[in-house]
């Protein structure tokens, strides 16, 4: 029996399907926004404010003390687009739609789906918790130590996942090959290389994390603070420093502890931050996240930045090391919108499938008798709450 010509909605949906199975990162971070642009042209424009938890300090006594709420938000942009153009014939539609997925679907949607899941990984620039175990292989000890962040930090422990770089994955399940009792679990790990759940994460091997090479500072605390008065806020004022700090560079600050979210007891430990923006040899101020709060309700840490203090790089000169990452689901937040229907092409066809929103526009070619495609993806995403991730430092 002759095949029929494929329909333009069984085209687009066997696209995103496609485009959705290879999106491990984006498809287990927090996609609930993505309703609010799902939406023709997305009406609410290409921005959404994302309310953060209120916060607030404890009275002691029976003397009132109120206090206001000051409400703080992020804001999710949706201003990317990326799609992949492919030419076919009509007889390329006579095809099946398993012939025709697996000659020209799947592979532009593969380089669009890690393209994207590219750029949303480079979110981990954002995040300031690191466990760090440069030079070394990845052990569960280290799995240990980046729940102990994220319990430390309150995060839930519902929701977890560990995204980890192939040489991680490589070195845990030689880890842990003679601790699991679970066969089925002993039996992915050898035909798979696949870990599975533990540790409290659901782990996912992924190819796309980035390694980070950090600045020409040395680590050794070069960097001092310069300012007569203790620091705060998400800017450091330094003395001029004998190499650079790039984004992503995980920072201490002698003296400048974290405290416990809720209590604001000294924890003890040094609080870090992540630099936010690439700091030459000559500069004499670092951007910072998060914004150093010494008291209030939002308070992190036991005091600001008194002057004279030493600023630690974690990581020697212009040191390479591979990230994985753990997080919760609402650490981070993507959003696609749907892009509006053009008039007077061949077809044009759009679909949404878990949030994820594409559209598929063909035009025909009578001169060749060819069928132009283009598939467009117009997202955006962001990290919504930094204290919920943790990076981890291997190798």
């Amino acid at each position: 029996m002759a095949n029929s010509l494929l329909t333009p909605t069984a085209v687009t949906r066997e696209a995103l399907r496609i485009l959705h199975q290879k999106l491990n990162f984006v498809g287990n971070v927090n996609r609930t926004y993505d309703d609010s642009f799902a939406q023709s042209g997305a009406k609410i424009g290409d921005s959404l404010k994302i309310r953060l938890p209120n916060q607030y300090t404890v009275r002691t006594g029976k003397t009132l003390d109120t206090q206001d709420t000051a409400e703080s938000s992020v804001t999710l942009q949706v201003a990317t687009q990326k799609g992949v153009d492919v030419n076919f014939s009509t007889a390329d539609l006579t095809m099946s739609l398993d012939d025709f997925s697996d000659r020209i679907l799947k592979p532009a949607m593969s380089v669009l789906a890690a393209n994207i899941e590219s750029d949303a990984l480079s979110m981990y620039k954002d995040v300031f918790s690191q466990v760090s175990n440069v030079g070394s292989s990845a052990t569960f000890a280290g799995v240990a130590n980046v729940r102990k962040k994220l319990v430390d930090n309150l995060c839930p422990q519902d929701d977890l996942s560990m995204l980890i770089n192939t040489e991680d994955n490589v070195d845990l399940v030689d880890a842990l090959k003679g601790l699991f009792h679970d066969t089925k679990e002993v039996a992915k790990q050898y035909r798979e290389g696949y870990i599975g759940r533990t540790g409290g994460f659901a782990f996912m091997e992924n190819t796309l994390l980035p390694a980070h090479t950090t600045g020409t500072d040395d680590g050794t605390g070069d960097y001092l603070t310069d300012d007569a008065t203790a620091q705060t806020g998400a800017s450091l004022t330094v003395n001029t420093g004998t190499g650079s700090l790039l984004a992503g560079d995980i920072i201490t600050i002698t003296g400048v502890n974290r405290v416990h979210p809720e209590t604001k007891v000294d924890t003890g430990a040094l609080m870090q931050f992540v630099v936010t923006a690439d700091t030459s040899t000559n500069a004499t101020t670092i951007a910072i996240s998060p914004s150093i709060v010494a008291s209030g309700a939002k308070q992190n840490v036991t005091n600001g930045a008194a002057n004279d203090k030493a600023v630690t790089k974690v990581g020697g000169v212009s040191a390479v090391h591979n990230i994985s990452l753990g997080f919760h689901r609402d650490a981070f937040a993507f959003a696609t919108a749907d892009l509006i229907m053009p008039k007077g092409v061949d077809f044009a066809s759009r679909q949404v499938l878990d949030g994820i929103s594409m559209r598929i526009v063909r035009a025909y070619d009578i001169n060749n008798d060819n069928l132009p495609c283009r598939i467009d993806v117009l997202y955006g995403y962001k990290t919504t709450r930094a204290e919920l991730a943790c990076r981890w430092a291997n190798n």
